[in-house]
């Protein structure tokens, strides 16, 4: 007894076995199987043909109205895990290039990229994976529950046709997806201008001392020290159009390189316990070789661990 089959279009015919391999391994969750050896197998999933799977109810023991329900919702879930799995991407694609393709100045591969880290890779606010994967469970359950709706009513699901013209809500979520990521591409791409600029009038400055010492404290907390270890307190960056820069551009976190740029000197020294931080590799990218960078040396390693936020 057929319940319902699946078509995959051409492009998928190499997922036709991972689909399946969802489909099987979630009945097996979601319907026990196994679990009471008095049971045999209720339903089944065989590939019919090279892009299209069945769901095939295992009679005498499978009842429509007792185990129906759950073949569906097990089926619904793979198909969901699926679509945002291996579909996803390419739905964002799809909607990045039907809305800014007109634009030649839109890269849609950075786009794409960030689409990525945003839903998948990038960890937000330092919440860390948990909140990635609680949202990616969150889209799953959104495509599962139209999905389930539909193989109520429906034995044919053509898994192209279906993400294409139904799933609203979950496109919609895409495509708010893909808004935002556009608009961290151009924040970024003016940030990344306003740093090449910057890095040019350092490059043109002459120095004003030969050495300073930058105690990262944490987080966008610096003491300056000039070559002896001896507090520095610069006064604003003479050029007034830098000043201007970066009084209007320049993140009130970041307003150490306002103090340098002030300072102009011909080598830096940053002491730091996060090498990694986007600061750090802002400082290195904007005064470029004058840069060292220190994780622990004879010079910082009592007084920065006095001065380290705990």
């Amino acid at each position: 007894m057929e319940l319902f089959t699946i078509s995959l279009p051409t492009s998928l015919q190499q997922s036709v076995d991972k689909l399946t391999h969802l489909l099987t391994e979630q009945a097996i969750v979601d319907l026990h199987i196994g679990s009471n050896a008095e049971q045999g197998a209720i339903v089944a999933f065989p590939v019919i043909s090279e892009l299209e799977i069945g769901c095939q109810a295992i009679l005498p023991f499978f009842q429509l109205k007792l185990h129906g329900p759950a073949v569906y919702k097990a089926a619904s879930r793979a198909i969901a895990e699926f679509v945002v799995g291996e579909l996803e991407p390419d739905m964002l694609a799809s909607i990045i290039r039907r809305k800014y393709s007109h634009n030649v100045s839109t890269d849609t591969a950075a786009i794409e990229k960030y689409c990525h880290d945003m839903l998948h890779g990038k960890e937000w606010d330092g919440l860390g994976s948990k909140f990635l994967d609680a949202d990616r469970l969150r889209r799953k359950n959104k495509v599962a529950a139209e999905v389930e709706q539909y193989l109520q009513t429906h034995t044919q699901l053509n898994l192209i046709g279906f993400t294409t013209f139904r799933l609203e809500a979950y496109r919609k979520e895409l495509s708010e997806v893909v808004d935002y990521a556009l608009d961290e591409y151009v924040l970024d791409k003016q940030y990344q201008e306003f740093i090449s600029l910057l890095k040019y009038f350092v490059f043109l400055q002459e120095t004003k001392v030969p050495m300073v010492h930058l105690l990262h404290k944490g987080g966008h907390d610096f003491m300056i020290y000039d070559d002896c270890f001896q507090p520095l307190d610069p006064n604003p960056p003479s050029d007034r159009i830098v000043a201007e820069m970066l009084e209007t551009e320049m993140n009130i976190e970041d307003m150490v390189i306002s103090s340098l740029i002030a300072v102009s000197p011909k080598h830096i020294k940053i002491h730091t316990r996060q090498p990694e931080m986007q600061v750090i590799r802002t400082i290195e990218s904007i005064f470029d070789q004058r840069v060292t960078v220190c994780v622990q040396c004879a010079s910082c390693s009592s007084s920065l661990d006095e001065l380290i936020q705990p």
